[in-house]
């Protein structure tokens, strides 16, 4: 059975950093493109960033750019989202999502989410 399971999440005063991390079992973690979203109390959720299977393209939510850098390790099947300069805006449940397309197939898994929360 798939599992992915996030951590590094807290309270952290503005301005201040985390750093993020997904790890994958029971997938073939390097064919998947993985992804970061959140979901703040009473909003969408949202994608954050993205990177894909091999590492060598990544995107990012405008919102995020700059301050946010989405890498991975294959060889750990573990995604992580390093998060500087955080704002209150950034507090959310954030959650890891691994997203393939399998002979015309969507695969799509996702973790259980951890709470980040940017206040003084």
């Amino acid at each position: 059975q798939v599992q992915l399971v996030e951590s590094g999440g807290g309270l952290v005063q503005p301005g201040g950093s985390l750093r993020l991390s997904c790890t994958a079992s029971e997938l073939t973690f390097r064919s998947y493109t993985m992804r970061w979203y959140r979901q703040a109390p009473g909003k969408e959720r949202e994608l954050v960033a993205s990177i894909t299977s091999n590492g060598g393209s990544t995107n990012y939510t405008d919102s995020v750019k700059g301050r946010f850098t989405i890498s991975r390790d294959n060889a750990k099947n573990t995604v992580y989202l390093q998060m500087n300069s955080l704002r209150p805006e950034d507090t959310a449940v954030y959650y890891c999502n691994a997203f393939r397309i399998l002979f015309g197939q969507r695969r799509d898994y996702w973790g259980q989410g951890t709470q980040v929360t940017v206040s003084s």
